[in-house]
């Protein structure tokens, strides 16, 4: 009775710690990371270092979190939540002591750059979405969307709170203080129930035990299959053309606002009110996936950011305050609304297998498509000296994130794909 008892407790509250996990991630990592946007005009005043220099350790930071995400998936599949999440901290954690104690750059390139791009993923959406996978099915895209609005809610919440904190006692002293808060961290990380946390709901197909030695008696998806299949390539399509349309346009927003006459405290408002709508976004989109279906959620999402793409578009020759409205109504309301969607996915579809590993290999090439827009904007504007080539640009990779969900049935009714037989 007991054993029954505790299965039921079990059954009842680890489904919530997990969901609640995957936000804590992200609400750190992301909070914590993005701070060194704040920090970045006190270090250079005192050290004189070039902006463009400082903007690069935010580079390494991005470049750095997508080459770790296939290795974050192999890890929490062949060792555990565990030592994933521990690990995350103690990078992040160690990056904010050296950074605080930085006299060179590269010290910022090594903590800022690598460790904090390290436990970003850590404990980012590739353990939460491969752990939520495992106790949750039918309302598996709004967990993964709680999740996901982490990411918005730590930027909202740590960087004001990080400015503050510099303006008040330094930013060397803040960075000790970041230290010291996700040390702190560590303690309620090594008191959780990892094992029955890493085992799974039961009867969840993704939550099937594995023997000691990692691999299983069963054909199973692994990432070398599972890149030869259709179902792959149209989950990388999406989440990689809906990457590059956000950094195309997210990067070039404020500085055309300005250009075109928008106030400047406007326009950073505009941009802050729109990245703070994300976190409704990717609820409702979670929501709206198990109400009315992928498809419908997908493509209203797809059309609200291209209806602020284009109304930035048309603010160039028209510069009117309704057309900003809309923009910020509809590319912010939509932003990571495709997370879930994709993570639910990619859950689903490769159910009997290495879920983490897969979805590892998906969110870098993710990055890659960040990466590609954040560049393409800059080269954009260097050869036509105008901010408006990359909104049409961004509208066209927006139709392609898109095609996925309309010209074929393999996403919108994905359902769990036997792994091939060796």
């Amino acid at each position: 009775m007991t054993d029954l008892n505790a299965r039921r407790v079990s059954a009842a509250i680890i489904p919530a710690v997990v969901v609640l996990l995957g936000f804590s991630g992200n609400f750190v990592a992301r909070g914590v990371v993005d701070s060194f946007l704040v920090f970045m005009q006190p270090v250079e005043a005192e050290f004189g270092w070039h902006h463009g220099a400082l903007t690069q350790v935010y580079s390494v930071y991005l470049i750095t979190l997508g080459l770790m995400s296939p290795l974050t998936g192999m890890i929490i599949d062949h060792w555990g939540p565990k030592v994933t999440y521990i690990a995350g901290a103690i990078c992040i954690a160690t990056a904010m002591f050296i950074a605080g104690r930085a006299t060179e750059i590269w010290q910022l390139h090594i903590s800022v750059g690598v460790l904090c791009g390290a436990g970003s993923s850590a404990m980012g959406m590739v353990p939460a979405a491969a752990l939520i996978g495992r106790w949750f099915d039918r309302n598996m895209s709004l967990a993964i969307a709680i999740a996901y609005a982490g990411v918005g809610t730590g930027m909202l919440a740590i960087v004001p709170l990080t400015q503050a904190s510099i303006d008040n006692f330094g930013w060397r002293e803040t960075y000790t203080i970041l230290f010291w808060c996700v040390a702190a961290l560590l303690p309620v990380l090594l008191l959780l129930p990892w094992r029955i946390i890493a085992g799974g709901a039961q009867g969840n197909p993704r939550a099937r035990m594995k023997p000691a030695n990692g691999t299983s008696p069963d054909p199973e998806w692994t990432v070398r299959n599972a890149v030869g299949t259709l179902e792959f390539w149209l989950l990388v399509q999406a989440f990689f053309f809906t990457a590059m349309a956000a950094y195309l346009t997210t990067v070039q927003t404020i500085a055309f606002l300005i250009d075109r006459g928008y106030p400047a405290l406007d326009a950073a408002f505009a941009f802050g009110v729109a990245g703070m709508l994300s976190i409704f976004g990717v609820l409702l989109s979670g929501w709206a996936s198990q109400k009315f279906g992928i498809r419908r959620s997908a493509l209203v999402s797809y059309a609200g950011t291209l209806i602020g793409i284009v109304a930035l578009f048309a603010f160039s020759i028209w510069p009117h305050g309704v057309l900003v409205l809309i923009f910020v109504l509809g590319f912010g309301a939509s932003q990571g609304a495709r997370g879930p969607v994709i993570s639910s996915l990619n859950a689903r579809i490769f159910a009997q297998g290495r879920v983490g590993s897969i979805y590892g290999l998906i969110f870098m090439l993710m990055s890659f498509g960040a990466a590609t827009g954040s560049w393409l904007s800059g080269r954009l504007y260097a050869w036509t000296n105008d901010y408006s080539a990359a909104f049409v640009v961004a509208a066209f990779a927006i139709l392609l994130a898109g095609a996925p969900f309309v010209f074929t049935r393999r996403l919108t009714h994905a359902t769990e794909m036997p792994p091939p037989l060796i």
